[in-house]
């Protein structure tokens, strides 16, 4: 496979040089670990203090990671990007809120960004976090199967119903609906409530997509599983497949409480595990639909020789990949000048109820071995050709 990724002039043709600047500047930031904490440490004491901190935010991380305080406000963003034919997902990204109100209007924003999509050509999925329409308690007894008392009942009945209501209107405007993975104790409920909402919406073709965090080693059975259920019932399946976001969080727990850690050994059978279930998808695309969510590249390239292989144009909308806005440029751009379905998911909300998801996207960042240094490899690649222009 021709190495498509290192092309930094395509990656980065959106950026400005001052934009490039920022970028390295932030990167750099993120490469050093303590000073990451330190960071951390500080914007939140800031924010919780209400120092006047919110206009540095925005014009460093939030305007690089977010697109921006609303959905209007992601427009032009939106419009920018898909000059280079990349898409957009809206992700309200306002996490760790636990209150009826709050889901309310997490619920009233998902119906606002299905709205949005189907307007747009340029913004071919909407999505939520399970954890956005329902509290994570809720989740976590349903999945160990305790009994609720008759507020805890109504209070599911109410999650079942935001569930429903997105689902249904996202099917009714034929626009594909990304629901997010989240950790292992809450996601088996999550799970359920997915798979029936696929069985409702699915029937002509995959419109409700659940998310597989394949550092757990038991995704791609559960994956079997469910498309033995499909073929039985007739419903198609849609993945948003991902590495996963939790693992230190997972492994800590799984240590606590005494039970096998649901992470996989090592990275290497985390990658394994990620190319195996990319494969079996493909190798079932009748009824199945891919989001490749990912920041490898070497797994991009996997996929891309695995529709080779089988002779699936580049632009199937069947295959989609993803990535995070403000990072891998370099695969989003170069996939896209290629002819394939890129989509970068853009993170929206007002900068202080952000924030916990761009600490989170820091952390992780300087968590996955080779991601930041990688990124700024590619942004010292690009400014050293422009300067030699």
């Amino acid at each position: 496979m021709e190495k498509i990724f290192d092309n930094t002039q395509v990656a980065f043709s959106l950026k400005s040089d001052t934009e490039l600047d920022r970028a390295y500047f932030l990167f750099k930031m993120i490469d050093n670990q303590p000073l990451v904490r330190i960071g951390t440490a500080v914007t939140n004491f800031a924010l919780k203090a209400n120092l006047p901190v919110e206009g540095l935010i925005r014009a460093t991380v939030f305007d690089h990671f977010c697109g921006g305080v609303n959905e209007d406000d992601c427009l032009s963003v939106v419009d920018k990007m898909y000059t280079k034919g990349v898409s957009s997902v809206l992700d309200y990204s306002v996490e760790g809120k636990e209150e009826e109100n709050q889901f309310d209007a997490a619920l009233e924003m998902t119906l606002k960004t299905i709205e949005f999509a189907k307007e747009r050509k340029a913004i071919p999925f909407a999505v939520f976090k399970p954890t956005g329409f329902g509290r994570f308690e809720l989740y976590e007894k349903i999945g160990e199967k305790t009994a609720l008392n008759a507020d805890e009942q109504a209070e599911w009945n109410r999650v079942v119903a935001r569930f429903d209501l997105v689902c249904s209107e996202a099917h009714k405007k034929n626009v594909a609906l990304l629901i997010d993975g989240e950790e292992t104790w809450m996601q088996d409920a999550a799970d359920d409530l997915v798979t029936d909402m696929m069985r409702k919406y699915n029937k002509e073709k995959a419109i409700v997509f659940n998310t597989l965090q394949l550092y757990r080693w038991d995704r791609l059975d559960y994956l079997k599983k469910l498309h033995e259920k499909a073929k039985n019932e007739g419903f198609f399946i849609g993945m948003k497949l991902v590495r996963g976001a939790y693992m230190e969080k997972e492994i800590a727990r799984a240590i606590e409480k005494g039970y096998p850690s649901p992470i996989c050994e090592t990275k290497e059978a985390t990658d394994k595990n990620y190319d195996d279930t990319v494969r079996y998808m493909a190798d079932h695309l009748g009824m199945m639909s891919i989001f490749a969510g990912t920041h490898n590249e070497l797994s991009t390239y996997k996929l891309m020789d695995i529709m080779k292989e089988k002779g699936i144009n580049n632009n199937d909308d069947r295959f989609w990949f993803g990535q995070l806005y403000g990072m891998s440029d370099n695969i989003s751009y170069n996939l896209a000048a290629n002819g394939y379905n890129v989509a970068k998911y853009l993170p929206f909300g007002p900068v202080k109820d952000v924030m916990p998801y761009l600490i989170r996207r820091a952390e992780e960042n300087t968590s996955v071995a080779g991601q930041t240094s990688r990124e700024l490899s590619m942004i010292k690649s690009e400014r050293n050709r422009r300067k030699g222009k």
